[in-house]
């Protein structure tokens, strides 16, 4: 269904205005972090035990065909519709059925020798391209939280999980970020609130900063895979039985896909091709080999072995931490941003053993701790305003706020989630669990050995 609106509404946004430069990046950075996704698959599923690996590489397919459908037919709406219409933007949310479908993003109006279309943009990019650039963040959101419960939740109760997590927590968390809402620089947003507000640059005196997802991915998705972990409970044999990998160079490659797809992730972010985005760029690639370098120190002091799990690892702390960070730093403060994260990561992991969580394949030691590292790191770090480059307390004091806000609003709606869904029953049995989550769920084997 159309939207009915007047002339004026149409936004002076002509061919003569897009960038097919910008449009040909971004659609490649788009399939670029759609690639990731899979990567995971591999990530995951060279992690897990022999038993689960079609599960484990499922549960991120799966991710793929659920929030496409449904980012497709309210997603975008509930995140972004506001910029595109004169609607004000909602503190949590916009409105889920004002762009539904997004067939409103393609209706165009020739006015004169030009051809304008009716909701315009975003940036030099048509607002269609950004639509499928932003559906991918949303899928590899909902894939990573899969790590967490590996090899004991049913597969059907996971897919539709991960339909009504997207919806009641990842659009309005990126609505309140990236959407103009509560944890955005927007007028009526906790840093204007903070802060004040500067009404000639229509933002908050010190806005937040997440320039590709620190917060709405990583420290969501890591937050959501604790409460998993905690309300599912543990594997059969935890703390009994040594989960070794099963196929080490699945972890690698994995690692090595998510690597190549990152700078679809970050470089993407900037929405153009520009100079902002080669800075992106080698601030990404810094920080991720510090990360692994440090990691794989942790590893040799503490262990006396530098193992190949252990710098695919590092280089997804590294690549979590830049996340938020990357158009704010200089490649010197990106390289101590990443280093610090392999750091803190490679010994986070360590905390499920002595707290008793089953976090199987340590979404919470990586994406939530480097995703809180990097989202307040920018605090210390980030040019002109971080507390070590001259711009005193105010960036730091921001972005501990939306981080600790980004973890309560996680917590509860995924807890509240959790408990509705808990009826339909969330692990498999006990004995199906000992045979293999692959052949009891989808009646398939990894390996046909004789």
């Amino acid at each position: 269904m159309a939207l009915a609106l007047p002339d004026d509404a149409f936004a002076p946004f002509g061919p003569d205005g897009l960038s097919a430069g910008d449009t040909a990046w971004i659609l490649t950075a788009a399939a670029l972090v759609l690639f990731m996704t899979p990567g995971l698959a591999f990530f995951y599923g060279g992690l897990s035990r022999q038993k689960s690996v079609l599960n484990m590489m499922m549960m991120s397919f799966g991710s793929i065909g659920v929030v496409s459908v449904i980012y497709v037919l309210w997603g975008y709406s509930m995140s972004f519709s506001s910029a595109h219409t004169d609607a004000t933007p909602g503190l949590f949310f916009d409105n889920p059925f004002s762009l539904f479908g997004v067939h409103q993003l393609l209706e165009t109006k020739e006015v004169g020798d030009d051809t304008l279309y009716v909701l315009g943009g975003f940036g030099t990019v048509p607002a269609i391209v950004w639509v499928g650039f932003q559906l991918t963040f949303a899928v590899i959101t909902v894939a990573l939280i899969s790590g967490a419960v590996a090899e004991r939740m049913k597969f059907g109760t996971w897919l539709l999980f991960g339909g009504i997590w997207v919806t009641l927590v990842y659009f309005p968390l990126s609505h309140m970020v990236w959407g103009n809402g509560l944890l955005s620089g927007a007028e009526n947003s906790i840093a204007s609130w903070l802060f004040g507000y500067d009404a000639d640059a229509e933002a908050a005196n010190v806005p937040p900063i997440d320039f590709a997802g620190g917060t709405v991915v990583h420290i969501n998705a890591g937050m959501a895979a604790l409460i998993l972990a905690l309300l599912i409970g543990k594997r059969t044999g935890f703390g009994k039985v040594a989960y070794r990998p099963h196929n080490i160079p699945f972890v690698m490659l994995g690692a090595a896909i998510l690597w190549f797809g990152w700078f679809g992730f970050n470089v993407g972010s900037e929405g153009a091709a520009d100079m902002l985005a080669g800075q992106v760029w080698v601030n990404t690639t810094a920080a991720t080999a510090a990360a692994m370098l440090a990691w794989l120190l942790v590893e040799r002091i503490r262990d006396g072995h530098a193992t190949s799990v252990g710098a695919a690892s590092g280089i997804v702390a590294g690549l979590v931490a830049i996340t938020p960070a990357c158009g704010s730093l200089t490649p010197i403060w990106s390289l101590v941003l990443g280093a610090v994260a392999g750091v803190l990561s490679a010994l986070a992991i360590g905390l499920k053993y002595k707290f008793g969580y089953d976090d199987s394949l340590d979404v919470v030691g990586v994406h939530l701790v480097a995703g809180l590292w990097g989202t307040i790191g920018i605090g210390f770090f980030a040019t002109d305003t971080g507390l070590f480059t001259g711009g005193g307390i105010a960036q730091l004091v921001v972005q501990v706020v939306i981080a600790v806000v980004a973890v309560v609003f996680t917590g509860i709606m995924t807890a509240i989630i959790a408990f509705i869904v808990k009826p339909l029953g969330w692990r498999v049995s006990e004995e199906d669990e000992d045979t293999g989550i692959d052949e009891t769920e989808h009646a398939e084997t990894a390996y046909e050995l004789v």
